[in-house]
Protein backbone atom coordinates (compact mmCIF):
# COMPACT_ATOMS: atom_id res chain seq x y z
CA UNK A 1 0.00 0.00 0.00
CA UNK A 2 1.29 3.14 -1.20
CA UNK A 3 -1.47 5.76 -0.39
CA UNK A 4 -4.74 5.29 1.06
CA UNK A 5 -7.91 7.07 0.67
CA UNK A 6 -10.34 7.79 3.66
CA UNK A 7 -13.86 9.17 3.60
CA UNK A 8 -15.20 10.97 6.61
CA UNK A 9 -17.91 9.36 9.41
CA UNK A 10 -18.37 8.09 12.78
CA UNK A 11 -16.32 4.46 14.10
CA UNK A 12 -17.38 2.16 16.43
CA UNK A 13 -16.19 -1.10 17.66
CA UNK A 14 -14.23 -2.76 20.45
CA UNK A 15 -10.59 -4.36 19.33
CA UNK A 16 -7.56 -5.30 21.24
CA UNK A 17 -4.54 -3.03 21.88
CA UNK A 18 -1.67 -3.74 19.92
CA UNK A 19 1.47 -4.66 21.30
CA UNK A 20 3.53 -1.76 22.54
CA UNK A 21 6.39 -1.16 20.92
CA UNK A 22 8.31 0.32 23.58
CA UNK A 23 8.18 -2.90 25.69
CA UNK A 24 9.02 -4.82 22.74
CA UNK A 25 12.15 -3.23 22.66
CA UNK A 26 12.78 -3.21 26.34
CA UNK A 27 11.94 -6.96 26.34
CA UNK A 28 14.11 -7.94 23.92
CA UNK A 29 17.63 -6.21 25.31
CA UNK A 30 16.40 -7.82 28.69
CA UNK A 31 16.05 -11.49 26.85
CA UNK A 32 19.52 -10.82 25.23
CA UNK A 33 21.07 -9.60 28.47
CA UNK A 34 19.77 -12.65 30.42
CA UNK A 35 22.16 -14.93 29.22
CA UNK A 36 19.69 -18.19 28.71
CA UNK A 37 16.83 -19.17 26.56
CA UNK A 38 14.26 -16.36 27.45
CA UNK A 39 10.83 -16.24 25.45
CA UNK A 40 8.78 -13.02 24.38
CA UNK A 41 5.25 -13.45 24.40
CA UNK A 42 2.84 -11.31 22.62
CA UNK A 43 5.84 -8.87 20.63
CA UNK A 44 4.92 -5.92 18.49
CA UNK A 45 6.93 -7.41 14.77
CA UNK A 46 7.27 -3.76 13.36
CA UNK A 47 10.15 -2.23 11.64
CA UNK A 48 11.52 -0.58 14.82
CA UNK A 49 11.47 -3.14 17.06
CA UNK A 50 13.22 -5.80 14.17
CA UNK A 51 15.52 -3.38 13.85
CA UNK A 52 16.85 -3.86 17.98
CA UNK A 53 16.15 -8.15 17.06
CA UNK A 54 19.03 -7.40 14.51
CA UNK A 55 21.10 -5.13 17.05
CA UNK A 56 20.91 -7.92 19.48
CA UNK A 57 21.43 -10.82 16.99
CA UNK A 58 24.84 -8.79 15.68
CA UNK A 59 26.37 -8.94 19.80
CA UNK A 60 25.32 -12.49 20.02
CA UNK A 61 22.03 -13.14 20.81
CA UNK A 62 20.47 -15.99 18.63
CA UNK A 63 16.80 -14.84 17.70
CA UNK A 64 13.88 -16.84 16.67
CA UNK A 65 11.11 -14.90 15.74
CA UNK A 66 7.72 -16.90 15.56
CA UNK A 67 3.87 -15.51 15.33
CA UNK A 68 3.07 -14.95 18.73
CA UNK A 69 6.17 -15.78 20.75
CA UNK A 70 9.99 -15.02 19.96
CA UNK A 71 12.57 -16.89 21.68
CA UNK A 72 15.89 -15.24 22.37
CA UNK A 73 19.05 -17.53 23.06
CA UNK A 74 22.81 -17.21 24.16
CA UNK A 75 25.28 -17.66 20.61
CA UNK A 76 25.92 -21.31 19.90
CA UNK A 77 29.64 -20.55 19.97
CA UNK A 78 30.26 -20.62 16.15
CA UNK A 79 32.97 -18.10 15.18
CA UNK A 80 31.70 -14.60 13.91
CA UNK A 81 33.43 -12.00 11.67
CA UNK A 82 35.25 -9.65 13.96
CA UNK A 83 33.63 -7.03 11.84
CA UNK A 84 30.07 -5.84 14.25
CA UNK A 85 27.93 -3.20 12.47
CA UNK A 86 24.40 -2.72 13.47
CA UNK A 87 21.71 -1.02 10.94
CA UNK A 88 19.16 0.79 13.35
CA UNK A 89 17.65 1.46 10.65
CA UNK A 90 15.02 5.11 11.55
CA UNK A 91 14.79 3.84 15.54
CA UNK A 92 16.25 6.18 17.79
CA UNK A 93 14.98 3.59 20.46
CA UNK A 94 16.88 0.68 18.65
CA UNK A 95 20.57 3.49 18.33
CA UNK A 96 20.28 4.37 21.79
CA UNK A 97 19.83 1.07 23.30
CA UNK A 98 22.32 -0.92 21.18
CA UNK A 99 24.82 1.72 21.49
CA UNK A 100 24.93 1.14 25.35
CA UNK A 101 25.06 -2.82 24.93
CA UNK A 102 28.03 -2.42 22.28
CA UNK A 103 29.31 -0.80 25.22
CA UNK A 104 29.23 -3.81 27.17
CA UNK A 105 31.39 -5.78 24.77
CA UNK A 106 34.87 -6.21 23.90
CA UNK A 107 35.78 -4.45 20.60
CA UNK A 108 34.31 -2.18 18.37
CA UNK A 109 30.78 -2.04 17.10
CA UNK A 110 29.59 0.62 14.43
CA UNK A 111 26.20 1.40 14.56
CA UNK A 112 24.48 3.11 11.02
CA UNK A 113 21.58 4.44 10.66
CA UNK A 114 18.72 6.05 7.86
CA UNK A 115 16.30 9.44 7.32
CA UNK A 116 16.86 11.82 10.04
CA UNK A 117 18.13 9.28 12.56
CA UNK A 118 22.08 10.43 11.67
CA UNK A 119 20.77 13.79 12.70
CA UNK A 120 19.40 12.69 15.81
CA UNK A 121 20.56 13.75 19.57
CA UNK A 122 23.45 11.59 20.71
CA UNK A 123 25.94 13.21 22.72
CA UNK A 124 24.92 13.17 26.36
CA UNK A 125 24.69 9.38 25.57
CA UNK A 126 28.20 9.07 24.35
CA UNK A 127 29.29 11.58 26.81
CA UNK A 128 28.09 8.98 29.77
CA UNK A 129 29.81 5.83 28.15
CA UNK A 130 33.23 7.45 27.66
CA UNK A 131 32.89 8.66 31.00
CA UNK A 132 32.46 4.56 31.71
CA UNK A 133 35.14 3.68 30.27
CA UNK A 134 34.52 3.15 26.35
CA UNK A 135 35.60 4.92 23.15
CA UNK A 136 32.87 6.37 21.53
CA UNK A 137 33.98 7.69 18.04
CA UNK A 138 30.92 10.34 16.26
CA UNK A 139 31.08 12.79 13.32
CA UNK A 140 31.21 15.93 13.94
CA UNK A 141 27.69 18.02 14.58
CA UNK A 142 24.99 18.06 13.75
CA UNK A 143 25.73 14.53 12.62
CA UNK A 144 25.74 11.56 14.94
CA UNK A 145 26.12 8.56 12.77
CA UNK A 146 27.88 6.53 11.75
CA UNK A 147 29.14 5.91 15.38
CA UNK A 148 31.20 3.83 16.51
CA UNK A 149 31.62 2.10 20.28
CA UNK A 150 34.76 0.72 21.57
CA UNK A 151 34.14 -1.50 25.51
CA UNK A 152 33.70 -2.54 27.81
CA UNK A 153 32.32 0.20 30.45
CA UNK A 154 32.98 0.12 34.15
CA UNK A 155 30.76 1.03 36.77
CA UNK A 156 30.82 4.26 38.68
CA UNK A 157 29.58 7.32 38.80
CA UNK A 158 27.77 9.47 35.86
CA UNK A 159 25.73 12.50 34.89
CA UNK A 160 23.01 12.71 32.18
CA UNK A 161 21.58 15.52 30.30
CA UNK A 162 18.19 13.56 29.82
CA UNK A 163 16.73 17.05 28.53
CA UNK A 164 16.92 15.50 24.84
CA UNK A 165 15.86 12.07 25.29
CA UNK A 166 14.57 10.06 28.10
CA UNK A 167 16.15 6.93 26.41
CA UNK A 168 19.43 7.84 27.05
CA UNK A 169 18.53 6.98 30.83
CA UNK A 170 16.75 4.01 30.07
CA UNK A 171 19.92 2.86 28.08
CA UNK A 172 22.35 2.96 31.27
CA UNK A 173 19.28 1.63 33.50
CA UNK A 174 19.64 -1.51 31.23
CA UNK A 175 23.30 -1.88 30.78
CA UNK A 176 24.77 -1.01 34.11
CA UNK A 177 23.44 -3.85 36.29
CA UNK A 178 25.35 -6.39 34.35
CA UNK A 179 29.09 -4.56 34.61
CA UNK A 180 30.88 -5.73 37.97
CA UNK A 181 31.78 -2.37 39.59
CA UNK A 182 28.19 -0.23 41.22
CA UNK A 183 27.41 2.29 39.54
CA UNK A 184 25.03 5.92 40.03
CA UNK A 185 23.38 7.60 37.47
CA UNK A 186 22.76 10.98 38.55
CA UNK A 187 20.38 13.67 35.87
CA UNK A 188 21.35 16.90 35.09
CA UNK A 189 17.74 18.57 35.51
CA UNK A 190 14.44 16.98 34.70
CA UNK A 191 14.58 14.30 31.58
CA UNK A 192 12.14 14.65 29.12
CA UNK A 193 9.43 12.00 28.67
CA UNK A 194 9.69 10.72 32.32
CA UNK A 195 7.38 8.13 31.93
CA UNK A 196 9.42 5.84 29.70
CA UNK A 197 11.84 5.75 32.22
CA UNK A 198 9.20 4.31 34.86
CA UNK A 199 8.83 1.59 31.83
CA UNK A 200 12.05 0.91 32.06
CA UNK A 201 11.93 0.27 35.66
CA UNK A 202 9.10 -2.23 35.40
CA UNK A 203 10.86 -4.23 33.19
CA UNK A 204 14.07 -4.45 35.14
CA UNK A 205 11.92 -5.09 38.17
CA UNK A 206 10.09 -7.74 36.55
CA UNK A 207 13.41 -9.46 35.79
CA UNK A 208 14.34 -8.93 39.80
CA UNK A 209 16.85 -6.45 38.51
CA UNK A 210 17.77 -4.06 41.85
CA UNK A 211 17.52 0.22 41.00
CA UNK A 212 17.68 2.33 43.88
CA UNK A 213 15.68 5.61 43.26
CA UNK A 214 16.27 8.90 45.63
CA UNK A 215 14.94 11.75 43.54
CA UNK A 216 16.87 12.24 40.12
CA UNK A 217 19.59 9.59 41.34
CA UNK A 218 19.60 6.07 40.58
CA UNK A 219 22.18 3.71 42.45
CA UNK A 220 22.46 0.24 40.30
CA UNK A 221 24.18 -2.38 42.05
CA UNK A 222 26.59 -3.64 40.04
CA UNK A 223 27.18 -7.94 38.81
CA UNK A 224 23.81 -8.67 39.00
CA UNK A 225 21.86 -10.93 36.90
CA UNK A 226 18.72 -11.11 34.65
CA UNK A 227 16.38 -13.58 36.04
CA UNK A 228 13.05 -15.00 35.27
CA UNK A 229 12.08 -16.76 31.08
CA UNK A 230 9.72 -15.10 29.67
CA UNK A 231 8.15 -11.55 29.31
CA UNK A 232 4.49 -10.83 28.23
CA UNK A 233 4.26 -7.48 26.09
CA UNK A 234 1.07 -5.35 27.74
CA UNK A 235 -0.77 -3.07 25.04
CA UNK A 236 0.10 -0.33 23.51
CA UNK A 237 -1.43 2.80 24.60
CA UNK A 238 0.42 5.05 21.79
CA UNK A 239 -1.18 3.23 19.07
CA UNK A 240 -4.47 2.90 21.12
CA UNK A 241 -4.45 6.40 21.59
CA UNK A 242 -5.17 6.79 17.74
CA UNK A 243 -8.18 4.56 18.05
CA UNK A 244 -9.73 6.36 20.48
CA UNK A 245 -9.54 9.59 19.12
CA UNK A 246 -11.13 8.62 15.96
CA UNK A 247 -14.24 8.39 18.03
CA UNK A 248 -13.58 11.30 19.70
CA UNK A 249 -13.25 13.52 16.54
CA UNK A 250 -15.23 11.54 14.34
CA UNK A 251 -18.39 10.61 16.10
CA UNK A 252 -19.14 7.18 17.83
CA UNK A 253 -17.58 4.69 20.13
CA UNK A 254 -14.20 2.50 20.29
CA UNK A 255 -13.61 0.44 23.38
CA UNK A 256 -10.15 -1.09 23.33
CA UNK A 257 -8.89 -3.95 25.68
CA UNK A 258 -5.37 -5.16 26.79
CA UNK A 259 -3.68 -2.03 28.40
CA UNK A 260 -2.79 -3.91 32.02
CA UNK A 261 -2.50 -1.14 34.59
CA UNK A 262 0.75 -2.31 35.85
CA UNK A 263 2.41 -1.25 33.65
CA UNK A 264 3.52 2.54 33.31
CA UNK A 265 2.67 4.08 29.56
CA UNK A 266 3.47 7.75 28.72
CA UNK A 267 0.29 8.10 26.35
CA UNK A 268 -2.71 6.78 28.25
CA UNK A 269 -2.26 10.95 29.22
CA UNK A 270 -4.36 10.60 25.77
CA UNK A 271 -7.50 9.80 28.01
CA UNK A 272 -7.31 12.75 30.27
CA UNK A 273 -6.87 14.97 27.06
CA UNK A 274 -9.74 13.47 25.20
CA UNK A 275 -11.85 14.34 28.30
CA UNK A 276 -10.82 17.94 27.81
CA UNK A 277 -11.82 17.97 24.23
CA UNK A 278 -14.76 16.78 25.19
CA UNK A 279 -15.43 13.08 24.91
CA UNK A 280 -16.83 10.47 27.55
CA UNK A 281 -14.17 8.51 29.04
CA UNK A 282 -15.29 5.40 30.67
CA UNK A 283 -12.67 2.41 32.42
CA UNK A 284 -14.05 -1.25 33.39
CA UNK A 285 -12.33 -4.36 33.45
CA UNK A 286 -12.82 -5.36 30.29
CA UNK A 287 -11.46 -2.77 28.20
CA UNK A 288 -11.68 1.31 27.77
CA UNK A 289 -13.94 3.45 25.77
CA UNK A 290 -14.23 6.61 24.51
CA UNK A 291 -17.24 8.01 23.10
CA UNK A 292 -17.55 11.29 20.74
CA UNK A 293 -19.85 14.14 22.89
CA UNK A 294 -18.29 17.39 22.08
CA UNK A 295 -14.88 19.16 20.43
CA UNK A 296 -13.63 21.67 23.15
CA UNK A 297 -10.64 23.83 22.52
CA UNK A 298 -8.05 22.84 25.51
CA UNK A 299 -4.58 23.04 26.89
CA UNK A 300 -2.04 20.76 27.35
CA UNK A 301 1.73 20.06 28.13
CA UNK A 302 3.39 17.12 26.00
CA UNK A 303 6.80 17.11 27.61
CA UNK A 304 5.79 13.82 29.37
CA UNK A 305 4.07 12.26 26.15
CA UNK A 306 5.73 13.94 23.10
CA UNK A 307 4.58 11.14 20.75
CA UNK A 308 0.65 12.68 21.39
CA UNK A 309 1.74 16.00 19.70
CA UNK A 310 0.78 15.73 16.18
CA UNK A 311 -2.26 13.90 17.30
CA UNK A 312 -3.38 16.95 19.74
CA UNK A 313 -2.43 19.10 17.20
CA UNK A 314 -5.11 17.59 14.75
CA UNK A 315 -8.18 17.39 17.34
CA UNK A 316 -7.05 21.25 18.18
CA UNK A 317 -7.52 21.78 14.14
CA UNK A 318 -11.29 20.68 15.15
CA UNK A 319 -12.24 22.26 18.66
CA UNK A 320 -14.00 25.09 19.64
CA UNK A 321 -12.05 27.87 20.01
CA UNK A 322 -8.21 28.16 20.75
CA UNK A 323 -6.31 25.39 22.44
CA UNK A 324 -2.78 25.84 23.41
CA UNK A 325 0.25 22.96 22.79
CA UNK A 326 3.13 23.49 25.35
CA UNK A 327 6.23 21.22 25.98
CA UNK A 328 7.55 19.00 24.43
CA UNK A 329 10.94 20.86 22.64
CA UNK A 330 12.06 17.13 21.60
CA UNK A 331 9.61 16.55 19.04
CA UNK A 332 11.91 18.86 16.81
CA UNK A 333 14.23 16.06 16.59
CA UNK A 334 12.04 13.11 15.99
CA UNK A 335 11.66 10.76 12.96
CA UNK A 336 10.78 14.70 11.25
CA UNK A 337 10.20 17.91 13.18
CA UNK A 338 7.22 16.76 14.25
CA UNK A 339 6.39 20.52 15.51
CA UNK A 340 6.39 21.90 11.84
CA UNK A 341 4.77 19.03 10.91
CA UNK A 342 2.18 19.56 12.90
CA UNK A 343 1.26 23.28 12.09
CA UNK A 344 0.99 22.04 8.30
CA UNK A 345 -1.46 19.49 9.02
CA UNK A 346 -3.31 21.61 11.10
CA UNK A 347 -3.49 24.13 8.79
CA UNK A 348 -4.14 21.68 6.02
CA UNK A 349 -7.32 21.08 7.72
CA UNK A 350 -8.63 24.59 7.48
CA UNK A 351 -7.15 25.31 11.21
CA UNK A 352 -5.59 29.18 11.99
CA UNK A 353 -2.48 28.00 13.80
CA UNK A 354 0.26 30.73 15.84
CA UNK A 355 3.73 29.52 16.81
CA UNK A 356 5.33 31.66 19.74
CA UNK A 357 8.16 30.64 22.05
CA UNK A 358 7.60 26.75 21.06
CA UNK A 359 3.83 26.79 22.07
CA UNK A 360 1.05 26.51 19.01
CA UNK A 361 -2.08 28.32 19.33
CA UNK A 362 -4.55 26.29 16.87
CA UNK A 363 -7.93 27.91 16.58
CA UNK A 364 -10.23 25.19 14.96
CA UNK A 365 -12.84 25.07 12.40
CA UNK A 366 -16.05 23.15 12.87
CA UNK A 367 -15.79 22.33 8.86
CA UNK A 368 -12.17 20.76 8.38
CA UNK A 369 -11.06 20.69 5.12
CA UNK A 370 -10.04 16.92 2.76
CA UNK A 371 -6.31 16.08 3.79
CA UNK A 372 -3.89 15.66 0.46
CA UNK A 373 -0.58 14.02 2.52
CA UNK A 374 1.66 14.00 -0.75
CA UNK A 375 4.82 12.87 1.84
CA UNK A 376 4.31 11.12 4.85
CA UNK A 377 7.11 8.90 6.31
CA UNK A 378 6.52 9.73 9.84
CA UNK A 379 4.82 7.58 11.18
CA UNK A 380 3.05 9.58 13.83
CA UNK A 381 2.38 12.52 11.19
CA UNK A 382 0.14 9.68 8.88
CA UNK A 383 -1.76 8.42 11.21
CA UNK A 384 -2.78 11.62 13.37
CA UNK A 385 -3.68 12.52 9.98
CA UNK A 386 -5.81 9.30 9.10
CA UNK A 387 -7.57 10.33 12.46
CA UNK A 388 -8.31 13.84 10.88
CA UNK A 389 -9.24 12.77 7.64
CA UNK A 390 -12.27 11.36 9.87
CA UNK A 391 -14.23 14.55 10.63
CA UNK A 392 -12.99 15.65 7.24
CA UNK A 393 -15.59 17.33 5.10
CA UNK A 394 -14.89 15.22 2.28
CA UNK A 395 -12.58 12.35 0.94
CA UNK A 396 -9.02 12.51 2.02
CA UNK A 397 -5.83 11.04 0.25
CA UNK A 398 -2.68 10.11 2.28
CA UNK A 399 0.67 9.37 0.88
CA UNK A 400 3.24 6.75 1.99
CA UNK A 401 0.55 4.86 3.88
CA UNK A 402 3.34 2.15 4.20
CA UNK A 403 4.67 4.36 6.99
CA UNK A 404 2.32 2.95 9.70
CA UNK A 405 4.30 0.27 9.84
CA UNK A 406 7.14 1.66 11.87
CA UNK A 407 4.99 1.31 15.31
CA UNK A 408 1.45 0.15 14.33
CA UNK A 409 1.65 -2.52 11.51
CA UNK A 410 -1.93 -3.00 11.63
CA UNK A 411 -3.00 0.62 11.71
CA UNK A 412 -4.97 0.46 8.67
CA UNK A 413 -6.95 -3.19 9.32
CA UNK A 414 -7.42 -1.91 12.61
CA UNK A 415 -9.26 1.80 10.94
CA UNK A 416 -10.91 -0.04 8.66
CA UNK A 417 -13.05 -2.12 10.93
CA UNK A 418 -13.99 0.53 13.09
CA UNK A 419 -15.05 2.54 9.83
CA UNK A 420 -15.88 0.53 7.73
CA UNK A 421 -14.06 -0.87 4.97
CA UNK A 422 -15.24 1.10 2.28
CA UNK A 423 -14.39 4.19 3.70
CA UNK A 424 -10.74 3.44 4.17
CA UNK A 425 -8.49 2.07 1.64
Amino acid sequence: MTSVRIVPGPVGGTVRAPSSKSYTHRAVVAAHLAGRRYEIDRPLRSDDTLRTVAAVRVLGSRVELGRSRWTVSPSDGRPRSSRRRIDCGESGTTLRFASALAALADGPVELVGHGRLPQRPMEALSAALRTLGASVDVPRPPRSLPMTVRGPIRGGPVTVDASESSQFVSALLLALPTVDQDSTVRLAGPPVSAPYIDATLAVLRSSRIRVDVGGQRYRIPGGQAYRGRRFRVPGDASSAAYLWAAAAIAGGSVTVRGLPDRWPQADLAVLDLLERFGAEVVTRPGGTTVRHRDRKAFSVSLTDAPDLYPLAGVLAATARGTSRLEGAGQVVAKESDRRSETVRLARTMGATVRESSGVLSIRGTDRPRPIVLRAARDHRILMSAAVGALAASGPSTLADADAAGKSFPGFWKVLARLAGRDRVG
